[in-house]
């Protein structure tokens, strides 16, 4: 029988093949007393079983860098090393081994036991990306017990003999499951839960094939060798349909096809509408490995390197020594292209420091430049690491979470302090080095003036800006739905900033999830916006939009939009705009 599930789309094109149903190591384990004198043994059992992932985790490394994928590879390392990060942290490692002597339990409860508080501090990270990381947490508890447990991560020899394209169907899929399927011909990634930042979107989007994640109830509904249809650009997927759907299918497929391999042919083109206007397109990047996803989308700059990723998963800060080689290595990795670092945007409530208490919500707590001002030799460290990389290209710094003049004044003074400290210290840097600032608070946006007259140059992190304006928590369920990027006073604050830092002279971009949507491609650029940072994936169909646009013909539209206060006439004014 046929049938159709919907999620979300993270990964765009159409793939038809047969399911795969991939089976994950369950975290419900048993809890059993451990007699005494049997305690050092069951101990010595968990770090065996420890042991064991740090040696599949080497393995799993080893195979990639012997594989041919280009930035698919790049970001496959990077989750290897986040899970291997994982798996030393001894809050991971060490603890187990205390409460199993504590608690005289047997390993797999302890580890439990651990993984359930772990997993608890990240409920109220409000950063999409950072709150991901929590699935790679458990994902090495997964493997941890499945190695207690005599179980190993291979692949499944009915998959290695399959002919036919496979697609994976999964209540979740951790990078080394994508390592291991990525030579057998699987043809996309369909799970339950994951978002458009999880692990299975990113290496979906590197690896260029289509993805749906969030369906809730596939792997309970799929069935082995089903023949289904994957539509990561409706998130949708088909089961089982019959011949006339096929064929559509097969034909969107080829026409899917065609269009990208045009797309290929516009990436050294110049992003200019057809009244000349041209149009900055670059790239947002967590790791210096995502690099070669940059150069193969050919973005003209890295609007947004997030570098949240270097103080992840550790009990220490890294040093200035390791945030200098990695910052070096994108400046000149970029060959004198912009390269605009945020500093540090995190909430010192779950990841850096547990000592310090939480607000009840960390979106509107201790994050962002707040923290870094309240840990002043934290801040130093990075702005001394970015400042000693800008001599090797164009590196920018971006203050994140800016709300007013005061926060701007102490930031700066915190700047001058690290480039009077290297002066001293006879190392070279920028000193004349821009600095920016997102806008991503309503007050920001209203009150911007304050902000123009003291920056050189402007983002607009739209996924924040939203969140606060319509006071909606957009990691809640209950009202992630009313999350709505057309809201009119969403478009009313973000075309008010744009006009006003264009009226002014002050750069300014759009640095959030809007920037790489392509039906809002045409909104923006009638808004007045010249420059664009998204995942390197988007920023092709966005550079075609871009070149299939008039502004003359754009505009009228825009503003008709900024004047309409109906949803439904909202969206049907859109609608023509992109026809």
């Amino acid at each position: 029988m046929s049938f159709t599930l919907h999620g979300l789309g993270v990964s765009g094109g159409i793939a038809i093949g047969h399911a795969h149903l991939v089976t994950a190591t369950s975290l419900e384990v048993d809890h059993y007393q451990i007699p005494e004198e049997f305690i050092a043994r069951e101990v010595k059992r968990f770090d065996k079983a420890v042991k064991q992932v740090r040696t599949e985790l080497d393995a799993l490394e080893a195979e990639i860098k012997v594989s041919h994928r280009g930035d698919a590879s790049a970001d496959m390392a990077a989750f290897v090393t986040v899970h291997r990060m994982i798996l030393e942290d001894p809050s991971f490692t060490e603890t187990p081994r205390e409460v199993i002597a504590r608690e005289s339990c047997n390993a797999e409860w302890a580890l439990k036991l651990q993984l359930d508080d772990l997993l608890a501090q990240f409920a109220d990270v409000q950063d999409e990306y950072l709150r991901e990381r929590r699935t790679d947490v458990r994902q090495v508890a997964e493997r941890v017990v499945a190695a207690l447990s005599g179980q190993g991560g291979v692949v499944p020899e009915k998959l290695r003999e399959r002919i036919e394209d496979t697609i994976l169907v999964a209540h979740d899929l951790s990078p080394a499951d994508v390592i291991l399927f990525k030579d057998h011909q699987v043809a996309a990634f369909v799970t339950d839960v994951g978002g458009s930042t999880s692990h299975t979107a990113i290496l979906a989007r590197s690896l260029g094939i289509p993805a749906i994640v969030a369906l809730h109830t596939a792997r309970e509904l799929v069935r082995e060798d089903e023949v289904i249809i994957v539509d990561g650009t409706q998130g949708v997927v088909i089961v089982e349909p019959d011949e006339t759907v096929l064929t559509e299918y097969r034909l969107k497929q080829h026409q899917w096809k065609l269009e990208r391999q045009k797309l290929s042919r516009i990436k050294t083109a110049t992003a200019e509408t057809l009244d000349g206007t041209v149009v900055e397109l670059h790239a947002n990047i967590e790791l210096p490995t995502d690099l070669d996803a940059v150069k193969k989308s050919g973005a003209t700059g890295i609007g947004l390197f997030r570098t949240e990723f270097l103080f992840m998963n550790r009990k220490d800060s890294p040093s200035e020594e390791e945030q200098f080689a990695a910052y070096r290595t994108v400046a000149e990795g970029m060959r004198g292209q912009p390269v605009v670092i945020r500093t540090l945007d995190i909430g010192a409530d779950k990841t850096l420091d547990e000592e310090i208490s939480s607000t009840a919500h960390s979106a509107l707590g201790l994050r962002a430049i707040r923290y870094c001002l309240s840990e002043p030799q934290l801040f130093n460290t990075q702005l001394r690491a970015i400042l000693r990389a800008s001599r090797y290209g164009d590196v920018r710094i971006l203050i994140p979470m800016l709300v007013s003049t005061a926060e701007l004044r102490q930031t700066i003074a915190a700047l001058d302090m690290a480039k009077a400290e290297l002066k001293a210290e006879g190392k070279k840097f920028n000193e004349n080095i821009q600095v920016g600032g997102m806008i991503e608070i309503p007050a920001a946006a209203i009150a911007l003036p304050m902000f123009l007259k003291k920056l050189d140059f402007l983002s607009i992190g739209t996924n924040d800006l939203i969140q606060y304006t319509l006071a909606i928590d957009r990691t809640d369920d209950a009202v992630a739905h009313l999350y709505d990027p057309l809201h009119p006073a969403v478009l009313s604050l973000i075309a008010s900033v744009i006009r006003q830092a264009n009226a002014a002279n002050v750069p300014v971009a759009v640095c959030g999830e809007m920037a790489g949507d392509l039906a809002l491609t045409r909104l923006l650029l009638g808004f007045g916006l010249k420059h664009f940072s998204m995942h390197p994936a988007n920023l092709l169909p966005v550079k075609q939009r871009v070149l299939m646009s008039n502004l003359p013909d754009i505009e009228p539209f825009a503003t008709k939009i900024l004047k309409a206060d109906d949803a439904e006439k909202i969206h049907l004014l859109l609608a023509k705009l992109n026809a």
